[in-house]
């Protein structure tokens, strides 16, 4: 037991790091005070029921739902047949394909969105909802790609093949037998997706409008407007929210293998 007390304080230590921020943050949202501070000043749900009381938040809410929803729909359409055509195809110029295809993930965000505001937003005149959904599926292409890649070439070709020599066309064959092999690698790809367009921030930043924001941009402005710990206990919510997908995900279809 004396032996192992250093690696036990060591992972006590790291895992205080990675919590203690989350603990404070949760802490500090169930504050009575009228500031954010900790430790906090007795404790009352108020700033939890004014989140969902405020306008901005809610309907700022929505639209990342719909981005998140949607973008990533959009990215597993144009994802899956990628992947599959670089899984099963020889083709010439696949190393580009996946870089161009990985290039959102490589470049900062801060660039991506600087780039799509400039070269593509401001010369066609994109609107504010259409600017940010090209551009959320953009983020998220990279992530569905690689998460269907990676259940593609775990799945033997020749059970597909034999699909083919007992009569089903090939577009017959990926939908009823690729595809329902890879289903939990596309609800794993969806929900990396999901999550990833929904706390998006750099090119959001660069992308929203007047009156049309996602979540985590408005909750940047009102934090420069007051302090109070609304900010806190939102942050909290969507904590737990992410922790649920990810728990329900890794319950039912085994997220960690797909990532």
């Amino acid at each position: 037991m004396t032996s192992r007390l250093p690696a036990i304080v060591v992972l006590g230590l790291l895992v205080a790091f990675l919590v203690g921020p989350f603990v404070v943050i949760v802490a500090a949202s169930l504050s009575a005070g009228d500031t954010l501070a900790f430790p906090p000043q007795g404790f009352s749900l108020r700033w939890v029921a004014k989140v969902f009381a405020e306008q901005s938040f809610r309907s700022s809410f929505a639209l990342s739902m719909f981005l998140a929803v949607f973008a990533t729909l959009a990215a597993l359409v144009l994802g899956i047949p990628a992947s599959y055509a670089m899984s099963r195809y020889s083709m010439p110029f696949a190393e580009a394909v996946r870089t161009v295809v990985s290039s959102p993930i490589i470049v900062p965000g801060i660039i991506v969105g600087l780039a799509l505001l400039r070269y593509l937003v401001a010369p066609l005149g994109i609107n504010v909802v259409m600017a940010l959904f090209l551009a959320h599926t953009a983020l998220v292409l990279p992530y569905c790609v690689r998460v269907v890649s990676a259940s593609l070439d775990n799945l033997r070709s020749d059970v597909e093949e034999a699909a083919i020599l007992l009569g089903s066309s090939r577009l017959g064959a990926f939908f009823r037998v690729v595809l329902p092999n890879i289903r939990n690698g596309v609800l794993a790809a969806f929900i990396l997706g999901f999550v990833t367009s929904f706390d998006q921030v750099p090119v959001s930043l660069f992308l929203s409008g007047p009156g049309v924001q996602t979540l985590p941009i408005d909750m940047l402005g009102y934090m420069e407007r007051t302090y109070d710990p609304s900010v806190a206990a939102l942050s909290s919510l969507l904590a737990f929210l992410s922790i649920g997908i990810m728990f329900v995900a890794e319950r039912f279809i085994g997220f960690s293998r797909y990532v």
